[in-house]
């Protein structure tokens, strides 16, 4: 028999665990976190990633993730390793193990025999003093209060846990090896993003109804033209449309808190001169690292001598905007 259920308020409890699972793992990471990372950031070889079950499929994606990002990863299931696999593990490699007990009987039969070859080891496990982290070199515990799961059984919130542990190493490799957007749209020819970085300005910036003032319109105006746009920013030029500053609502508010606006003096009195700004013929990607490093949305375009040539949005440069591409 089928009883009606809240699907909704389940599915809203079981992410409100998951999340409370991460947050549990995130606030105990300490030094046993630190020094796996360290040594994963001074391997030579191959990450090699190994687990059983649930545990093994979050193994594989993290391989993925790792390989992704410029270092090499292998999935290695510990069944076949003793049946011949481990002629693919070198010396220099590094082992990656997952478990959640710590006791995964195929588990702890193969991590000897890779020790014997002289890899290093880590482990994601929950306990600490399981054999397996008794085994490897370096134990990271991660551990979450509870399952998401009506009989805290099912592998849900530790898998979860365990792929998030995963990506935060990746996240230490990428800053330490200095993986830029080059190596990343090198590494993904085909995906959507690996396209989009490579793109170059010209093809998504907006070109018309640009949101550019003279620098002697009264305040007042510009504030319309400001609003109209809806990008909240006025760009200031002269007669040849060269960039003297931008007008922001963060400029207005913040002034507004200083001092009384007169909204009849000209706008050059608030605007801010020089400003961020990017190159006509810079990349998508060019932009978004302006972006992320000033904290700001939008980007005025100019050509060498200045001229303002068009706008950027960060949205645009993300592909959610409305603007299309012009023709590759």
């Amino acid at each position: 028999m089928i009883y009606r259920m809240n699907y909704l308020e389940i599915g809203r409890h079981i992410l409100t665990l998951e999340v409370e699972g991460l947050v549990a793992v995130r606030e105990s990471l300490g030094e046993h976190f630190t020094r796996a990372a360290e040594c994963l950031v001074a391997c030579t070889g191959r990450l090699v990633l190994t687990g059983v079950g649930k545990s093994g499929l979050i193994a594989k994606k993290i391989a993925s993730t790792f390989s992704s990002i410029g270092a090499p990863s292998i999935f290695l299931h510990p069944v076949e390793a003793l049946h011949g696999d481990l002629g693919m593990v070198r010396e220099r490699d590094l082992i990656i193990a997952l478990s959640n007990s710590g006791e995964t009987d195929e588990l702890l039969c193969v991590m000897p025999e890779l020790a014997m070859l002289g890899c290093k080891s880590i482990a994601i496990t929950s306990n600490l003093e399981s054999s397996l982290a008794r085994t490897v070199d370096f134990p990271v515990p991660v551990k979450v209060p509870r399952e998401a799961c009506i009989l805290n059984l099912t592998p849900t919130a530790s898998t979860t846990a365990a792929l998030a542990v995963g990506d935060a190493f990746a996240a230490c490799l990428v800053q330490a090896r200095r993986f830029g957007e080059k190596d990343f749209r090198r590494r993904h020819p085909g995906g959507a993003l690996g396209r989009r970085l490579s793109l170059k300005l010209n093809q998504v910036m907006m070109r018309e109804n640009l949101p550019a003032v003279h620098a002697d319109l009264p305040l007042m105006r510009a504030i319309k033209v400001m609003d109209t746009a809806g990008f909240g920013t006025v760009f200031v030029v002269d007669d040849n449309r060269r960039l003297l500053g931008v007008l922001t609502d963060g400029d207005l508010r913040r002034k507004f808190v200083r001092e009384a606006l007169n909204l009849a003096a000209a706008v050059s009195e608030s605007m801010t001169a020089n400003p961020r700004r990017i190159m006509l013929g810079s990349s998508v990607a060019e932009a978004m690292d302006i972006m992320e490093q000033h904290a700001i949305t939008v980007l005025p375009v100019v050509d060498e001598q200045g001229l303002l040539h068009g706008l950027v949005h960060i949205h645009d440069l993300l592909g959610r905007g409305k603007i299309a591409f012009s023709a590759l």
